[in-house]
């Protein structure tokens, strides 16, 4: 007899579903309303006041606004190029230097038409100094004049930048760097103002003697004003022989300028003078010559020839067209050209390079056009220091760079690949 397998749960489970449905037939209503929440003083769908239309109308029309906007993914950049002018204005009959003027005693004029100066600035701020000087066997000829048996041919040139590096530069804010150059140019020490470095800068020219008889004056002059790769700076005694560096026409700095010690002789530089002074033009940094030599010329001008002997002593018309050289350079840079005869002078020629930087007026004007690049533009700033409107040419001289000449713009870098 088969046996009959009785299965009750499904049927139960059925009865259990039905019996809500079946005794709590009105359970959803049970629970309590939420009462509908209103606004302001109690009233439905209140009228919007005069604001909020106003205010949801703008909303609608800035939506609508970006809606139909056209995105410009191209950002177009404007670029304002600034010439920059260091002026000093001296009295013409004293050679005093004028300070104290504002904005409103300058014109500028390029090319004779008169610019807009955009800034101005009169305080005396902090320089930064490259001090070039000539160190090779010429330089301790010609100094030989000077010094006799009594003390080396190169306390010429050493004089004067010992004095200035010990009596001028003033830490925290002003800053001086030491190039010697004979057939190359050589660092010996970088930017600093402490004085230590700036000691063991003079007791390392003191204790050295020249080694090569070249004076690549051009070159040395290049190589401080636009840079380049040479000696690494002596005083930190790298074990790389050669570095990179920055020109002087690319630091950042309020005041800065150089101040070159040479005779004004070069024997073989790469570049020629008319490529220095090109140079010095374009880089627009003054610079203060203190010629040497000038001594030595005077004692044996007699004794030397119209020009250059087989033996390479420089002749008469060498020394000339140098002190030509050196007036010229110093002009174009917007700088002073100081021949010094005697060591006495040293003091009074380093007082009024100190005091020109010091009292410079830093003029600029922005360019409402491109210029062409290698082209000179005529710069000329005129003052009047009573303010009555006319320019006083004739009592004052404003000393600053005679030429603008624009650069070319670097070469664009090639994607790295």
């Amino acid at each position: 007899m088969k046996s009959i397998n009785f299965r009750p749960l499904p049927l139960m489970l059925a009865l259990l579903l039905l019996i809500p449905v079946l005794v709590i037939p009105n359970a959803a209503q049970s629970r309590p309303q939420k009462s509908e929440s209103t606004k302001g003083d109690g009233k439905k769908n209140q009228r919007p006041t005069e604001e909020e239309l106003k205010k949801r109308e703008e909303e609608r029309r800035r939506e609508e606004e970006e809606r139909n906007a056209i995105v410009d993914t191209e950002v177009e950049r404007v670029k304002t190029e600034v010439v920059g002018i260091d002026a000093v204005v001296i009295n013409k009959k004293t050679g005093a230097i004028i300070g104290g003027l504002k904005k409103g005693n300058f014109a500028i004029f390029e090319d004779g038409k008169q610019q807009t100066i955009s800034s101005f600035s009169s305080a005396e701020s902090p320089i930064t100094v490259t001090l070039l000087l000539e160190f090779s066997r010429w330089t301790e000829i010609f100094g030989s004049a000077a010094g006799g048996r009594f003390e080396p041919g190169t306390y010429e040139v050493i004089r004067p930048v010992a004095y200035f590096l010990s009596r001028f530069i003033k830490p925290p804010n002003d800053y001086a760097s030491v190039v010697a150059f004979d057939m190359r140019p050589t660092p010996i020490t970088d930017f600093t103002n402490d004085p230590n470095r700036l000691r063991a800068t003079i007791d390392l020219l003191l204790r050295n003697q020249p080694a090569f008889r070249e004076n690549n004056l051009w070159d040395a002059l290049k190589f401080t004003l636009v840079g380049g790769r040479g000696d690494t700076v002596v005083l930190e005694n790298s074990r790389e022989r050669y570095s990179d560096y920055s020109g002087m026409q690319d630091l950042k700095a309020p005041r800065k300028a150089i101040i070159l010690v040479a005779s004004g002789i070069d024997t073989f530089s790469k570049i020629n003078y008319s490529d220095a002074r090109k140079i010095v033009q374009e880089a627009g940094v003054p610079i203060y010559i203190i010629s040497t030599g000038n001594l030595f010329f005077k004692k044996y001008e007699g004794y030397l020839g119209p020009t250059d002997s087989i033996s390479g002593m420089p002749g008469r018309l060498t020394f000339l067209q140098a002190q030509n050289a050196m007036n010229t350079i110093a002009k174009e840079s917007g700088g002073a050209h100081f021949p010094m005869t005697f060591e006495s002078e040293v003091p009074d020629i380093l007082q009024n390079i100190n005091a020109e930087l010091r009292n410079q007026y830093n003029l600029t004007y922005d360019l409402d056009s491109p210029r062409v690049p290698g082209k000179r533009y005529k710069l000329e700033v005129k003052v009047d220091v009573d303010g009555d409107g006319v320019f006083d040419d004739k009592t004052y001289v404003v000393q600053h760079r005679p030429f603008y000449v624009p650069s070319a713009p670097a070469p664009a870098k090639k994607p790295s690949k």
